[in-house]
């Protein structure tokens, strides 16, 4: 092997280097890359605690594209949520670690929850939010994705974590796979809900009252959406509604992807970094932005 791949390879190890632990206020986080920095709050998890050995790799794959020019802070809530917190006060607790973790203003991602999460947090906290990107996520759930998250918490309060596996991984694929999906879900239930704490009940059920339609024009931050219009959990009138509504909103609609499958798209992470970089969104029809509805 040459000696600049080697040199190469080393500094890229070491930039890709991975750190977990929490911050003051007891937020988990997981840090890596290097570079700008991009605060990254992912999808719901069955606990918070912070990620270690597997899930730590898993929690870093998605943003891994991203991890050479900006350094990613991945941050869960905070164990031990209030039983009736809802979603403004999980943002406040995100405003108030940001606060201390940086000067000023930074790039936020968030993903499926985390979208919903980040959503509340510019617009109640617009001084800790620089640029946003939702991913899987709008300014409220549509109607089927309130079915299933309520469903999905019927089935852990009740102690069925395969059941639960079942209708999270039905809805989370493409249509004409669902039936496929909702047997891997049946066996991954145990994984994924197996120790579920009060928490995750805390964020569904804040989740499920969410409803920023009446917030988007208080926006600040430019933001990108980026959804696929056979989303379960999200109409495309709802993508598009968030787009429009926010003043320096964007939208890029992937036809034919669902909830996961958007995140697995080979086009998520070009789009992303075009928009973190200030080139805007990649240009496809579907990118413009909306007009209201």
């Amino acid at each position: 092997m040459p000696p600049t791949m080697k040199t190469k390879n080393a500094t890229d190890e070491r930039s890709l280097a991975r750190r977990t632990g929490t911050l003051l206020g007891g937020m988990p986080y997981l840090r890596f890359g290097t570079g700008l920095p991009l605060v990254a709050i992912p999808g719901l998890t069955q606990n918070y605690e912070p990620t270690v050995g597997v899930d730590r790799m898993m929690a870093a794959q998605l943003l891994m594209p991203v991890a050479g020019t900006h350094r990613v802070l991945r941050l869960t809530p905070r164990p031990g949520l209030d039983p009736n917190a809802g979603m403004a006060d999980i943002a406040r607790d995100y405003a108030d670690a940001l606060r201390l973790e940086f000067p000023g203003p930074v790039d936020v991602i968030g993903t499926s929850t985390g979208g919903s999460i980040a959503l509340q947090l510019a617009a109640d906290h617009p001084d800790v939010v620089q640029r946003l990107i939702l991913v899987c996520a709008a300014c409220s759930l549509g109607p089927n994705g309130k079915k299933v998250m309520r469903r999905v918490a019927e089935e852990v309060l009740a102690g069925r974590p395969r059941q639960a596996g079942r209708v999270i991984f039905s809805a989370i694929g493409d249509k004409p796979r669902s039936r496929l999906a909702a047997g891997m879900g049946w066996l991954m239930g145990p994984l994924m809900y197996g120790k579920a704490s009060p928490d995750l009940i805390t964020t569904i059920r804040a989740e499920d009252a969410l409803d920023l339609r009446d917030r988007l024009g208080e926006i600040e931050a430019p933001t990108l959406v980026i959804g696929g219009d056979q989303d379960a959990f999200y109409t495309p009138e709802l993508f598009r509604e968030t787009a429009a509504g926010i003043p320096n909103g964007r939208l890029i609609l992937y036809p034919g992807k669902g909830h996961m499958s958007v995140l697995t798209d080979p086009r998520l992470m070009p789009d992303v970094l075009e928009f973190l970089d200030g080139r805007g969104a990649s240009g496809r029809a579907a990118s413009r932005r909306p007009s209201p509805l």
